[in-house]
């Protein structure tokens, strides 16, 4: 979030656009305020590689705050805005952040908080004119500093919380070099080429800033001196207004926005016209094959699609091209190098599936948990794991097959979920779907499919076998669900995950087991 001095010769350049309210902080806007809380952060002890939080709905005043700690050497940690008060308590305290930015919008959430975090030792709040309790007035406060560069400028990264599907979110820990804030981490120097972003470029940003997937492509095309159009929220036919309204040349999204954008019917997306649009870039969770080619279909070969996870331990990149001669794969390594591991820890040939790990891409350790740390990294410290399943082609070619903790174990029998929800999910009845092992008492786990149908289907007493007779020539018998429930939503994380963490309390709440 640090424009550079090519950048800010043209002040006037639109730095962040609020995509409903047209509101607009231009770069010459942009870096005084980033510099009012630059010097607030300073004049209050904050030293280099301390840790600041910002709980804070996707607007301005986020992207703001990042550039802020990051020319002040400062870890900075955005939290989901949807979390319950316990949930952004723990990643406040954990974190060890000394101050804390968040707004009257989440206030109902956020006075609950100075209670539950008595280290933190200065709360703002963006929204209100007056103190508030613990809280003081963002702007008000911020509003009292100079607008100036603050002495000594350093580099600030930072450090995000996994989604927490399998446990409690950590903190994704790097070091920061003593450099200049101009100068970003190494790692994500690579980071434009994964989401194709030139100078001068207009992303829009539908996802929640609190995920790296959303924040880093934002903190690049401030970079590079391009402009941010933000989504409040997704809608899939805002999203076409906004691409024409706003000229978007790029964005990122997720598999479920893709499938919400098809459903629309032919003549609203007529409205809108997309040919500025130079990259749809998706990410974050599997794509079903047939939303993946409707999409290139519809917009043609601009449709990229990375692999990746926070840790930012490597990833991969898929052009239209190399997806449609092979369809499924997320792509050759574009950072660092693909190495499948079977559980002896052995090098898996071709096609034959393991553990999916990354060598040589960055090194990272998990905040405050050694063991995590260790469990994610090989012994000599070269390689670290995406915790997924997958196997490579003959060609390098990344195929992902599942989550190491989705994986269902019926019989004793591996079963991965994510081939099954992959045959469902293209069926035409099925908007989403979540496979899940749920308790069997002879078999351990049974395969249970959770089914989101699309708008205007009826579930039917025939509509379960229907489903599963889908899976007919497709899966192995012994894979299709034996059951199917039917729901109005199946449940998501913010960055468009499956959260079957939350899925799976439906059914094993009670019965002394663990809940992966």
């Amino acid at each position: 979030m640090y424009p550079n001095e090519s950048v800010m010769a043209k002040p006037e350049r639109p730095a962040v656009i609020v995509g409903g309210s047209g509101d607009t902080l231009r770069y010459g806007e942009f870096n005084s305020a980033a510099n009012r809380l630059a010097h607030l952060f300073r004049s209050h002890g904050l030293e280099r590689r301390d840790h600041v939080a910002f709980f804070l709905e996707n607007g301005s005043t986020r992207l703001v705050a990042d550039s802020a700690a990051e020319r002040t050497g400062l870890y900075f940690t955005g939290i989901d805005a949807k979390f319950s008060a316990d949930e952004v308590a723990w990643i406040i305290n954990d974190s060890t952040a000394r101050v804390v930015v968040t707004s009257a919008r989440l206030g109902e959430v956020a006075r609950l908080l100075p209670a539950r975090c008595p280290k933190v030792e200065l709360w703002l709040m963006d929204g209100i004119d007056q103190p508030d309790g613990e809280f003081e007035p963002y702007a008000k406060t911020v509003g009292m500093f100079p607008d100036t560069r603050v002495t000594n400028e350093r580099l600030g990264v930072a450090m995000p919380y996994t989604s927490g599907t399998t446990g409690r979110p950590k903190g994704i820990f790097r070091p920061i070099p003593d450099v200049a804030p101009g100068e970003p981490l190494p790692v994500f120097k690579r980071a434009g080429e994964t989401y194709q972003l030139r100078p001068g470029n207009v992303l829009l940003v539908p996802g929640p800033l609190h995920h790296s997937a959303a924040q880093i492509p934002a903190a690049l095309t401030i970079r590079l001196g391009g402009t941010v159009v933000i989504m409040e929220r997704f809608d899939a036919e805002t999203f076409l207004e906004y691409v024409d309204r706003y000229r978007v040349t790029h964005s990122l999204v997720v598999p479920t926005m893709m499938s919400r954008m098809l459903a629309l019917p032919q003549s609203v997306r007529d409205l809108f016209s997309l040919d500025s649009l130079e990259a749809l870039v998706h990410g974050a969770a599997p794509c079903p094959t047939s939303v993946k080619a409707e999409m290139i279909d519809w917009l043609g070969p601009i449709v990229f699609e990375y692999y990746g996870a926070s840790e930012a331990n490597g990833s991969t990149l898929c052009t239209s091209k190399e997806w449609l001669e092979r369809p499924g794969t997320v792509g050759k390594a574009s950072l660092g190098e693909v190495v499948i591991l079977d559980k002896d820890g052995d090098e898996c040939p071709p096609r034959v599936p393991g553990d999916v790990w990354f060598r040589g891409a960055t090194n990272f350790v998990y905040f405050n948990d050694e063991d995590k740390t260790a469990k994610s990294t090989d012994p000599s410290g070269t390689m670290s794991t995406t915790g997924d399943i997958g196997y490579l082609d003959e060609d390098g070619y990344l195929f992902l097959t599942d989550r190491s903790a989705n994986v269902i174990i019926s019989g004793g029998v591996n079963i991965y979920p994510q081939e099954i929800e992959n045959v469902l999910a293209n069926h035409p009845d099925v908007a989403d779907v979540a496979v899940v092992g749920v308790p069997h008492p002879d078999r351990g786990e049974d395969v249970k499919a959770v089914v989101q149908l699309r708008s205007g289907v009826e579930v039917l007493p025939s509509t379960p076998q229907h489903l599963i007779d889908s899976c007919e020539g497709r899966l192995a018998k012994f894979k299709w669900p034996r059951s199917i429930d039917f729901v109005d939503e199946v449940p998501r994380t913010g960055p468009g995950k499956l959260d079957k963490k939350t899925i799976r309390t439906w059914y094993w709440k009670g019965t002394g087991s663990i809940i992966r």
